[in-house]
């Protein structure tokens, strides 16, 4: 006999995680929820979190501590989650600068930063403990084949080949889903021609709960504060210089590191392990079908110096919850098209909005163009200067504005293609 769900979600991470605590704690008992893992997960050996110097990190905005308060997870994360109070966002070699203060806007965080694998284990810790979700793991979905009613999906398990049968199936495999492309669903790639370095650094100074967001002629770099002093740094650049920097003993690569931020945290005194990956964003050109969502990095994957990725897709997750949560209590199928059209309606703008902006920002802020250069720093001063342009810049930030104002949204929109046209 085969096995049937109301909805199966194919990928355990962060936003697969997130999904499935929020739809059990939305839907009726009665309704059945899988979440299908690829990884093999590590037995829990004891109570108690071990952190890692080069574990990464993920930013996390306001938006995004409300969003898990309301699933009963942000006592637990908030335990190794240090907030960001402050965001300072500067242009190497140019006059501009805006400062951003959380006391300025009431709230007490203008975001949070944690460790991927805290996030990770608080997560996946509740997935295990709720009763109503079966967790299958290891496992790999080899095939879906879309039905009328329900789709099959094949699966390749321990013990060998296994079919199951769901309403609905959310594919949150990640960017590189190979399901999206068995299914023929397409996407959108822009190649940023980057490449991130992704390490923590331990500087001199305190961080003292800010975090830096710094502009140069290689391309974007963050410095986000983690619990402990330490910072984890985002550095994007060339991918062939990139390459060579990778390959740099530590003591060489602090110095360049300092070189193109600064001393505003002191001397960088220690780097953990370097990770570094190409850039580009990646937008999927159909987000539901009959029976399917493609949901989190299957969805949009964004320029990682902002920190908007993750936070959209939870975004995603909260009004898919909710969507699918009226449906059913309207006794709808919830893999009806009508159903998941409404959801992917609901997000059109702030989607459309967030990815848009991401993306201007960094080509605006990547263009070496004297004139341009003169024009954004302006722009960087009349935000720190005005509260009204600074408020929807932070309201953005912290994940509390569904985009930013139209305005301004064109105001950037229109830098950008000066920028690329002068190129």
């Amino acid at each position: 006999m085969q096995a049937r769900y109301d909805i199966v979600i194919v990928g355990g991470g962060m936003v697969g995680a997130t999904l499935a605590l929020g739809l059990r704690r939305a839907l009726p008992e009665s309704r059945s929820i899988a979440v299908i893992e690829a990884v093999d997960l590590p037995e829990e050996s004891s109570g108690t979190w071990q952190p890692s110097y080069d574990a990464r990190s993920s930013a996390l905005s306001a938006g995004a501590k409300d969003i898990f308060a309301s699933l009963g997870l942000w006592d637990a994360i908030s335990q190794a989650a240090e907030p960001i109070l402050d965001i300072h966002v500067s242009d190497r070699g140019h006059f501009g600068v805006a400062r951003m203060h959380a006391h300025e806007h009431g709230v007490p965080a203008l975001g949070y930063v944690a460790d991927n694998s805290w996030l990770g284990q608080v997560l996946l810790s509740d997935v295990k403990a709720t009763q109503g979700i079966d967790l299958l793991c290891p496992v790999s979905v080899k095939q879906i084949l879309p039905e009328v009613d329900d789709s099959t999906l094949t699966l390749d398990a321990p013990g060998g080949e296994q079919i199951l049968n769901a309403s609905l199936v959310i594919l949150a495999d990640g960017g590189r889903s190979g399901l999206s492309r068995k299914l023929g669903i397409e996407s959108d790639v822009a190649e940023y021609g980057q490449k991130a370095i992704v390490a923590n650094i331990t500087p001199a100074k305190h961080h003292n709960g800010v975090a830096y967001e710094r502009f140069t002629d290689e391309g974007p770099m963050a410095l986000l504060p983690r619990p402990g002093g330490d910072c984890a740094l985002v550095w994007t650049m060339p991918e062939q210089l990139a390459d060579e920097r990778l390959e740099l003993v530590d003591e060489d690569f602090l110095a360049e590191l300092q070189d193109r931020f600064g001393y505003r945290v002191g001397r960088f005194k220690k780097v953990g392990e370097r990770f570094a990956y190409p850039l580009a964003l990646k937008t999927a050109r159909e987000q539901v079908r009959p029976g399917l969502v493609v949901l989190g990095n299957a969805a949009h994957s964004l320029h990682p110096v902002a920190g908007q990725g993750f936070n959209l897709s939870l975004r995603d997750v909260q009004t898919l919850i909710s969507t699918l949560a009226e449906a059913i209590e309207q006794q709808k199928n919830p893999g009806s098209l009508e159903v998941l059209k409404s959801y992917q309606q609901q997000r059109e703008k702030d989607q459309q909005q967030t990815i848009g902006f991401s993306d201007q920002v960094v080509r605006l802020f990547s263009n070496n163009n004297v004139a341009l250069a003169g024009a954004r720093n302006f722009g960087l001063v009349a935000m720190d200067l005005l509260y009204p342009i600074k408020n929807r810049f932070a309201r953005q930030a912290m994940g509390l504005s569904q985009g930013m104002n139209t305005g301004f949204q064109q105001n950037v929109s229109s830098h950008a293609r000066q920028g690329e046209q002068a190129q």
